[in-house]
């Protein structure tokens, strides 16, 4: 519950600590004493949009801290969750907002988004002002708030689980049904790419291997003259090794007395030996040489049919070899797709009577909640001072969506007689606001959220009707801890905690000032609420009596 709240330089609060009770807290003072800036507050550190307006002026920002304490399992199991702090099962929520606009919230000192103190907000407190009556005039958030007094969300639960599978084999259903419009083209095309390049059988890299061994076939016919042009020059008419022969037969007369001329001669046998050597090697190299014309001209006829197709598809060789096995792949799923398609309409004509036999239990368990909820709420607004009104539920089937197959309307008899109507259409503000209490009456306690914060849910009331909300305000207050700003002494004196926000000025500047009232202290207010400034001795006994009722309870 939020055990106290600690408000500085926000509008005319200079500085407050509001200690709050685990029952009925009540708010009371004067119209424009500050109580919408005490809302204001509370909704800053649960997260919600905040101006820098409501910095205090001449101050450089506005600091909001709630302090949180006897958490329940759930939301320490969310916390856990987050990683957040719950020492002794308390947290602390601060919201400062800057006078140049910027806002800083945290958990426990830690640093947190809006979103997150709205996630956290969202578990720990429910406000309820008059923009929330829209609840009753808005016929689609009416199933809501059924489900919120059923206590069964198995339900729900179930027929979501297979709801949930049903959209996904649906969505799947009508991709697979898509393509198929398609497939005729797509077919097309990968055949058309299978058969370019499926009877090449190509490999990767191919082309480079058959260009070097076509550039060598290529050449052979020109190798084998040279060779045997280089041959004839070694051995051949006029050949070297004549030449040389020659030379050495000049000089051999004179090799036995000049040692120098001997070692030449020597370098010119040599020379001869190496040359009929090389001779040889180069008549077997050309003999071994193969001209094969066919294998020629098989090379080139496969390198252009590989250029052309890598100028067609924009791709290398290896890109060519991808894309004929990504063709052949996409071929079988596609011819696999009639019989995926058979197999999915199987299962969603399965998944569809199952999620329609869960609806139908939904609708049936809805049915019933329908009828205690009717009772419950009429019984409430009967208690307060609401006799006549009859509150029925039209529970009509509709098509199948994510909340089941229910549409769900409450309908209100404000007389005897009357047929009963869309409450849009027939209550007035203070009947909103007692049928909303009503409302939030049969479910309090089914939420889990600990605190409830009614800000004038006394509008257009007053009298008997009044005092009637502040009993039931008083009741739920002894399952949850309720905290409500009222102008009404009818619902004041039944606080177990009593708060007056007071506007002072100090110092040729307003403030505003909470004071938690002590019983002297409420019985001068409610004497103040019930007869105005100054009120006389009997004023004062009666607000004395009126509190002792409750306080004797």
């Amino acid at each position: 519950m939020l055990r106290e709240l600690y408000i500085k330089n926000l509008a005319v609060i200079k500085e407050a600590v509001i200690p709050l009770t685990e029952n009925l807290n009540i708010f009371t003072g004067e119209t424009g004493a500050g109580k919408s800036i005490l809302i204001n507050g509370i909704n800053a550190v649960l997260g919600h949009r905040s101006s820098k307006d409501i910095v205090r002026t001449g101050c450089d920002k506005a600091v909001i801290t709630a302090l949180f304490t006897e958490l329940d399992g759930e939301i320490i199991s969310h916390l856990d969750e987050l990683g957040i702090s719950h020492d002794n099962n308390e947290i602390t929520v601060t919201r400062e907002i800057g006078a140049d606009g910027r806002s800083v919230a945290r958990i426990n000192q830690r640093t947190a988004s809006a979103s997150l103190l709205k996630e956290i907000g969202s578990m720990l407190i429910n406000i309820h002002g008059q923009h929330d009556n829209q609840i009753l005039m808005d016929s689609e958030r009416h199933l809501q708030v059924l489900d919120d007094f059923g206590t069964d969300s198995t339900f729900l639960e179930n027929y979501r689980e297979v709801f949930r599978k049903l959209q996904q084999t649906a969505k799947k259903l009508n991709e697979l049904k898509k393509s198929e419009h398609s497939k005729a083209e797509r077919t097309i095309y990968l055949n058309a790419i299978i058969e370019d390049i499926g009877e090449l059988e190509l490999t990767e890299n191919e082309d480079e291997t058959l260009e070097k061994e076509y550039e060598t076939a290529k050449n052979s016919e020109k190798m084998i003259i040279a060779i045997k042009n280089a041959v004839q020059g070694i051995s051949g008419e006029d050949n070297a090794n004549d030449l040389i022969a020659s030379a050495e037969n000049e000089i051999l007369r004179y090799t036995e007395n000049n040692d120098e001329l001997n070692a030449l001669f020597e370098r010119l046998s040599a020379v001869e030996i190496e040359l009929a050597d090389i001779s040889s090697e180069m008549e077997n190299l050309a003999d071994r040489i193969e001209l094969d014309g066919q294998r020629l001209e098989y090379l080139g006829t496969r390198l252009n049919t590989i250029n052309k197709l890598k100028k067609k598809y924009l791709t290398d060789c290896t890109g060519l070899v991808k894309l004929y096995n990504d063709a052949c792949e996409e071929i079988t799923r596609l011819e696999s797709s009639a019989a995926e398609i058979a197999e999915l309409n199987k299962t969603k004509e399965k998944l569809l009577h199952d999620v329609t036999e869960r609806a139908k239990a939904l609708f049936d368990y809805r049915e019933e909640t329908g009828k205690r909820f009717a009772e419950r709420v009429t019984a409430e607004l009967e208690f307060l001072n609401m006799p006549d009104v009859v509150i029925t539920v039209r529970h009509e089937k509709g098509k199948l969506t994510v909340n089941g197959m229910d549409s769900i309307e409450f309908l209100i008899s404000a007389n005897k007689g009357e047929l009963p109507k869309p409450i849009s259409k027939i209550a007035s503000g203070g009947e909103l606001s007692r049928i909303m209490l009503a409302l939030k009456s049969v479910i309090a306690g089914r939420d889990g959220i600990p605190t409830m914060i009614f800000d004038e849910i006394d509008t257009g009331v007053s009298g008997k009707a009044a005092q009637k909300i502040g009993v039931k305000l008083r009741e739920i207050g002894r399952i949850r801890q309720v905290i409500c700003v009222t102008h009404l002494s009818q619902i004041a004196v039944m606080a177990d905690n009593h708060l007056m926000i007071e506007k002072q000025t100090i110092n040729e500047r307003t403030e505003t000032h909470v004071t938690q009232l002590d019983f002297e202290g409420r019985v001068s207010e409610i004497a103040r609420i019930m007869g105005g400034e100054n009120p006389s001795q009997l004023m004062l006994d009666t607000a004395c009596e009126e509190i002792k009722k409750y306080i004797m309870e």
